[in-house]
């Protein structure tokens, strides 16, 4: 039962939005930050360690609520031909607002470990941000245009009451071979970043979190059906977004993949 609550909520591609137009960037001084270098022990703890906090929203029933967790993991349909990245943003449950702060995304990745050559292979690498507001505990798949806007590097947007940030890469969908995946990766970068750099700076009391995760679909152009033409792969670890840029992880690598062929994260 999770699980088809689960393709409902993430039936992305599937679901449509009034205006996904991305406004240009205003003339604004965006602040500096450093950039926190991705690891091995980061890309294991995003699917191992509970969320940094709860997602606000999301109901109890959902088995992604406390933690990351898998969907279809290395074995999709073997009639499904194709695969997309996604993320979603949340305020921490509790969490007050912070009129002044948006989140940067950027560097979006997925990667598979072929079975048949040993290497990886890159699914989607892309920068340019597709999404919408979408209802925190998605019921009748509810959403609102979002505040979307280009960066000089991807894109940045905000969440309001009641509602998260959910993201793909706007090219859509890629092709994939469901019976060449061993193992599954997928990487997003993100930081806060301000609305207006003459007002206060509020991005330390903004509490939001980021998680990355794929899907699977039946293929590139096929409309989603009640969760019977796409699934998840697996659903990342909510950590907070901060200042600096991060990298936020999503994987299906047994801890002897990670060790002896890990994927191209540096």
């Amino acid at each position: 039962m999770y699980r088809y609550i689960l393709f409902l909520l993430l039936g992305l591609g599937a679901c449509t939005t009034e205006d996904d137009t991305i406004e240009p960037t205003p003339n604004q001084e965006i602040a500096t930050s450093e950039v926190i270098p991705n690891s091995l022990d980061q890309i294991r703890n995003d699917m191992a360690m509970p969320h940094e906090a709860i997602p606000r929203g999301v109901p109890e029933s959902l088995d992604w609520r406390g933690g990351p967790r898998r969907g279809y993991g290395n074995n999709p349909p073997r009639d499904w031909s194709a695969a997309i990245t996604w993320g979603q943003v949340y305020a921490a449950q509790g969490a007050p607002e912070a009129p002044n702060t948006r989140f940067q995304i950027k560097n979006m990745q997925t990667w598979y470990l072929s079975k048949a050559t040993g290497a990886w292979v890159n699914w989607q690498t892309s920068s340019t941000v597709g999404g919408a507001n979408y209802a925190e505990d998605f019921q009748e798949d509810r959403n609102e245009p979002a505040d979307l806007r280009r960066e000089d590097e991807g894109a940045s947007a905000t969440v309001k009451p009641g509602f998260n940030f959910h993201f793909w890469p706007e090219e859509g969908r890629v092709e994939m071979d469901p019976d060449d995946i061993e193992a599954v990766w997928t990487a997003i970068d993100g930081r806060l970043i301000l609305q207006d750099s003459t007002m206060r700076d509020d991005r330390a009391e903004a509490r939001l979190l980021l998680s990355a995760g794929a899907d699977y679909w039946l293929d590139r152009a096929a409309q989603w059906d009640q969760w019977k033409t796409n699934g998840d792969i697996a659903i990342g670890r909510f950590r907070f977004l901060t200042p600096d840029w991060q990298t936020y992880n999503m994987h299906t690598m047994p801890d002897s993949i990670l060790e002896n062929n890990p994927p191209p994260f540096k």
